[in-house]
């Protein structure tokens, strides 16, 4: 992914610090990186998530693939992308003791702020994920670079893993996104009397349908005299905030016929 060459000093550090970058959590979270810092190559994403209510800056579709599988996962209740090894002093320790060139900027010479891919919180605890093509596993740089990761969560008792491609499932991720895309029914122009009348009678009546889902998806819009198409976009919502019960390893097709 190409960059747009960004000044990095003491200076923007200590905006960076002020603007809050790196801390809170939940909806308060704000991420190291955005992808404003970066030019637009097609591979970035912004998505509001469905766990914290926020906007996430997710930098390659691998990471936003990943994103969406924790994002949908009930064992993940935080998630903060872009999450920095804010603790510049120990991070640099942490390479000095592996052995390690640290990274600093080559004009000011300021150290950089390292970042890890994803941060979340479960019930079992924290865990740290970086995500890496398995092909970029075999630069010695990388591998430097991620090590310096390990050791440093490892310093601060949280676990620590790469995620490469072969353990994304795109497929399972590409329909939950599919799903979201009817997150909110406002945006459809439902209001919330509508909205609520639509959600009840369809709870009521997907489990008992015996047809295809295309009859309710019409049966829906012509009860409530909504336009072509707000009939799935109902099933979406409900499937999308776990309100119906739906096969998420089923091919797209076969979930919403």
């Amino acid at each position: 992914m190409a960059k747009r060459r960004r000044k990095w000093d003491a200076t923007v550090y200590q905006r960076f610090i002020r603007e809050g970058r790196g801390q809170g959590s939940g909806v308060n979270y704000k991420p190291w990186i955005t992808i404003q810092d970066f030019a637009s190559c097609g591979m970035v994403s912004r998505v509001k998530g469905r766990t914290t209510g926020r906007i996430h800056h997710l930098m390659s579709n691998y990471e936003t693939s990943l994103f969406f599988l924790l994002d949908w996962s009930d064992n993940v209740t935080d998630i903060r992308e872009q999450y920095p090894l804010l603790n510049l002093s120990d991070a640099i320790a942490t390479a000095e003791r592996a052995q390690i060139r640290y990274p600093f900027d080559p004009i000011s010479g300021f150290p950089y702020v390292m970042t890890s891919d994803f941060y979340i919180e479960t019930p079992f605890g924290m865990e740290v994920i970086s995500v890496k093509l398995s092909s970029e596993l075999a630069k010695p740089r990388v591998r430097e670079k991620l090590e310096i990761e390990r050791r440093y969560w490892q310093s601060q008792g949280i676990k620590w893993r790469i995620v490469t491609e072969n353990e994304i499932d795109v497929s399972k991720a590409r329909k939950i996104e599919w799903l979201s895309q009817a997150k909110c029914l406002a945006g459809f122009g439902m209001n919330d009397n509508i909205q609520n009348k639509c959600i009840a009678f369809f709870v009521e009546a997907y489990p008992h349908h015996l047809g295809f889902l295309d009859d309710l998806f019409l049966e829906t819009e012509q009860k409530f005299g909504l336009c072509a198409g707000m009939g799935l976009n109902v099933y979406k919502y409900l499937a999308y905030h776990k309100r119906i019960h739906i096969d998420i390893h089923a091919p797209v097709r076969a979930m919403a016929v």
